[in-house]
């Protein structure tokens, strides 16, 4: 009986969900995200293609039956089979092979780059949540603040030490603040549909909104390495060198496949036996090996391909160095908005604790003489104003530091 109660308890009752991490929300968009699933097959597709090229042209197998049949010495020849395998050049399956391989590897990087970007989409759109969070919050803790300024401007009204207009200008500032969050609750909705959107989870599917962002230490040493060692090891860097190394190999293929091929195979003959005489071996099959060479004598064709590799080969190149720049102008904006960040956000917790105590003697005098509570009102705003510019200022720190973190991808 107690089993069947705990079995009923826990069908009847909500389920707690358990807190998901940045960590686990990450986890979740690298496999079902469906920009990151289509980048990967377009990778393992590349896979495929080298054993495509590196493999020997099928054999040619040709048969003829005489309908008149051919008369030899041995007797009449009544069918013909031949057998031809072509060779490309040395080296030309293994050049059209690694071309291939590193164009795979390319495509593993451009795999790599978009689950970069995604994690880095996911992070900007959590920070969001973040802040939006924070910034209900601190409405909500504003709102009761307000209603503690409202007893007691209503207390000194009764007592009658203020007028009631100062009740009434309470009332005001609670009336924006309700419809602040009301809006701000709203908010959530399209910002948790985005998340799962990037995701790929259901729409309505739960999400924790963070009350904290899992900021770690920055890591200063990068910026002391020189030149263009400090994007190396990029995806974009690595895609653009795999792909200047597969057009190398491209090239090597072309000028092979300019030279002839050889090939070899063999003719069987079958002979029937002469009946009007018997000479010596009559009716013998016959067996006769073949050499063949093609003749690549139209040029035209080949001269092209190594162009065309020569030319995406340069293509490449100029490609490498506008991703550079572009990496080099991300990560010194990034450096800036981190700094910026930190001080702004240094800059409102000296504000806070100075509003702080503003408040505390406003309140103080308000209490003795009844006077200056719009004074007091326009403080607790402006120090409501401070912690969501905080808020904001936590969310671009972290947004920073994950784009840094992006374009210092290894």
């Amino acid at each position: 009986m107690g089993k069947m109660i705990w079995i009923l308890c826990c069908v009847l009752l909500p389920v707690k969900m358990t807190a998901q991490t940045l960590e686990d929300y990450l986890q979740t968009a690298a496999e079902n995200n469906p920009k990151i699933k289509a980048s990967y097959a377009e990778f393992e597709a590349a896979m495929q293609k080298a054993p495509q090229v590196s493999s020997l042209p099928d054999p040619t197998l040709t048969m003829s039956a005489f309908g008149k049949m051919i008369e030899t010495r041995l007797g009449k020849q009544e069918a013909k089979f031949s057998l031809m395998q072509m060779f490309p050049w040395f080296g030309t399956l293994k050049a059209q092979k690694d071309a291939t391989t590193l164009m795979a590897e390319a495509n593993f990087q451009q795999y790599l780059d978009v689950r970069e970007e995604l994690f880095l989409e996911v992070k900007t759109v959590y920070a969001e949540m973040y802040e939006l969070e924070k910034t209900i919050r601190f409405q909500e803790e504003n709102m009761e603040v307000l209603n503690t300024f409202r007893e007691l401007a209503l207390s000194k009204f009764r007592n009658g030490k203020a007028a009631m207009v100062d009740v009434v200008r309470v009332d005001m500032k609670r009336n924006e603040t309700e419809t602040e969050i009301s809006l701000l609750k709203d908010k959530k909705e399209s910002v948790k549909y985005r998340f799962n959107a990037l995701l790929n989870v259901g729409y309505d599917n739960e999400v924790v909104f963070p009350e904290a962002l899992p900021y770690g230490e920055d890591n200063v040493q990068e910026e002391y390495i020189e030149g263009d060692s400090l994007f190396a090891s990029h995806p974009k860097m690595l895609q653009l060198d795999k792909r200047t190394a597969s057009l190398g190999a491209q090239k090597r293929a072309a000028v092979k496949q300019g030279l002839p091929m050889l090939g070899l195979g063999v003719d069987y003959s079958i002979i029937s036996k002469q009946t009007e005489m018997n000479p010596k071996n009559n009716g013998q099959d016959v067996i006769m090996p073949m050499l063949s060479v093609s003749l690549p004598i139209f040029r035209k064709k080949y001269k092209a391909k190594v162009k065309e590799a020569e030319f995406l080969a340069e293509s490449a190149q100029h490609q490498k160095v506008a991703v550079k720049n572009q990496l080099r102008a991300g990560y010194e904006m990034a450096k800036y908005d981190l700094k910026k960040a930190e001080q702004r956000i240094t800059l409102y917790d000296k504000q806070l604790e100075s509003s702080g105590q503003v408040i505390k003697l406003l309140l103080s005098a308000y209490s003795n003489s009844g006077s200056d509570f719009e004074e007091i009102l326009r403080v607790q705003q402006e120090k409501l104003l401070y912690q969501t510019a905080k808020a904001t200022a936590e969310k671009d720190r972290f947004t920073a530091k994950a784009k840094k973190d992006y374009l210092l991808t290894k």
